[in-house]
């Protein structure tokens, strides 16, 4: 090889090691524990945030079932108190 061969070879060699470095660094960026936590939760906020529009949406184009639901709901969540109600009359 001639030295002219060998320059270039070792000017492609320390750009591809560079190009290494630039990667690993970005890598290492992509996989920081702050940076996967922030993004987790920016995720987990667009989805309730589209999950929440979604369900207003829904109400709104049927007040009458959204308003049943709530009745069953408030109905379930006191069961115990109302059989109580019952129990205490007799």
């Amino acid at each position: 090889m001639t030295s002219a061969k060998v320059a270039a070879a070792e000017i492609e060699a320390a750009l591809a090691r560079q190009r290494v470095m630039m990667t690993i660094g970005q890598l290492q960026d992509r996989l920081n524990p702050r940076r996967l936590a922030l993004n987790a939760s920016r995720d987990v906020a667009d989805v309730s945030s589209a999950a929440l529009t979604a369900g207003v949406d829904t109400v709104r184009r049927n007040p009458g079932s959204a308003a049943g639901a709530a009745a069953v709901a408030g109905l379930f969540f006191a069961r115990h108190r109302i059989v109580g109600l019952f129990r205490r009359g007799r």
